[in-house]
């Protein structure tokens, strides 16, 4: 190995501790059984995301040496979530069943893994590999988000309402007023661009054509949200999709998620706060954030207008580094909060680019098995770890899912 691949390796092996050791930090205020529960089947247990990324890591890296042996081979039915390529896995929503192992072994599991993995880094600079650990860690950072708004909805499904961390509140200043900016319009090019990290579905570039639009210059409030369920939105069946006002009706809806009956209160990972009027709207599903949009005499931005935007735009904003913060009102001037506070439902569906290829092997599960019948959101959230998103980055969720940090942005045609 050469000096500059032992530096390279070195370089890695720090970033995979602070990763690895910041998932840890989410957890620290959980008790063991916090960590077991499953509120529901789209959600999974903290222990369950604690072995999944340390799984990822076992059977794709240290699994390429033929001498590994798994910590216990029956962890791999368990903690397998969706490769169907790499054998069968427990079923989804029962995660929240598997009281054993129990939390201390697969903490053991953890630090047993991370062990194979630093001296695998330090010993070996291959290309291959260092691909394969950015993808581990990005995916763990996915599920960082994921630990987060899972343990928020099982905590909002306890009667006692309780707060993941106190946060002492402060100040809601009245957000800027919202307005709209021109966007870019005619043939522009969109997708990964350049030599840093980047999921399979964000390639390959390619040029799309933008007809004349606006863009708002935030995110909408509590506030705005507020005056489209008094004004009856919820009980408006022109303003949704057919599916939408099905769920609407199915489900009871009458508000977003966590917004307590008072409408003046909200249930968060603070505990529940009195609503910030100013604080992006937040854990919205597509069809909510598309029925407002129609009320508002608007619509949903496309992903590609988003980010022919968000393009060349420093990722600033209210993301993840450390604890999370909660959503705030939008400052400054310009296209504000493109990163950070509450992710963005666009009006497109999750398909692949043209010419997309997914990755080789068991790794193309990753992406591209689930274009459809999802929507793409874009921009991040305060659950988001920082360094994680980029303008080319494509999140997707099903159009009735509302337990993620999911807002909206307007558009208009021009």
């Amino acid at each position: 190995m050469t000096q500059l691949q032992s530096l390279l390796g070195e370089a890695l092996a720090r970033r995979y501790r602070q990763v690895r050791q910041q998932t840890l930090q989410l957890c620290a205020g959980l008790s063991a059984e916090d960590m077991m529960v499953q509120s529901m089947p789209e959600a999974s247990p903290a222990k369950w995301h604690l072995a999944h990324t340390t799984w990822f890591f076992e059977q794709f890296v240290l699994g390429r040496d033929s001498h590994y042996r798994p910590r216990d081979p029956a962890w791999h039915y368990l903690f397998n979530s969706y490769y169907q390529s790499v054998g069968p896995m427990h079923a989804r929503p029962q995660r929240g069943l598997l009281s054993r192992p129990p939390l201390d072994e697969v903490l053991a599991y953890r630090r047993h893994v991370d062990e194979a993995l630093a001296e695998l880094l330090l010993a070996d600079g291959d290309d291959a590999l260092a691909a394969l650990v950015e993808l581990g860690l990005q995916h763990e950072q996915q599920h960082q988000e994921l630990l987060l708004t899972d343990i928020q909805h099982a905590f909002g499904c306890n009667p006692l309402l309780p707060a993941y961390r106190r946060e002492a509140p402060s100040p809601a200043p009245a957000s800027i007023p919202l307005h709209f900016l021109p966007g870019r319009e005619g043939v522009v090019e969109i997708g990964h661009v350049g030599t840093g990290f980047a999921f399979d579905n964000e390639t390959p570039r390619h040029r799309t054509l933008l007809a004349p639009h606006a863009l708002a210059n935030r995110l909408v409030s509590n506030e705005e949200y507020a005056a489209f369920v008094h004004d009856g939105g919820y009980r408006e069946p022109s303003l949704w999709l057919s599916d939408g006002w099905a769920t609407v009706q199915r489900e009871s809806w009458q508000r977003p998620l966590y917004w307590q009956p008072d409408l003046a209160s909200a249930f968060g990972l603070a505990g529940v706060r009195a609503l910030d009027p100013g604080a992006p709207v937040c854990h919205l599903s597509y069809f909510e954030a598309d029925a407002f949009a129609r009320w508002a005499g608007a619509r949903l931005p496309t992903e590609a207008e988003w980010e022919a935007a968000a393009a060349g735009l420093p990722v600033e904003g209210n993301l993840l580094d450390g604890l999370p913060r909660l959503p705030g009102a939008a400052r400054g001037t310009g296209l504000t909060q493109m990163f950070g506070d509450a992710w963005e439902w666009t009006a497109s569906p999750y398909i692949a680019y043209p010419g997309f290829r997914p990755l080789p092997g068991s790794l193309g599960e990753y992406n591209g098995k689930f274009m459809c019948g999802q929507w793409v959101l874009r921009g991040g959230s305060c659950a988001t770890p920082r360094g994680h998103v980029r303008a080319s980055y494509r999140n997707f969720f099903p159009p009735q899912a509302r337990w993620q940090f999911a807002g909206l942005r307007l558009a208009q045609d021009q």
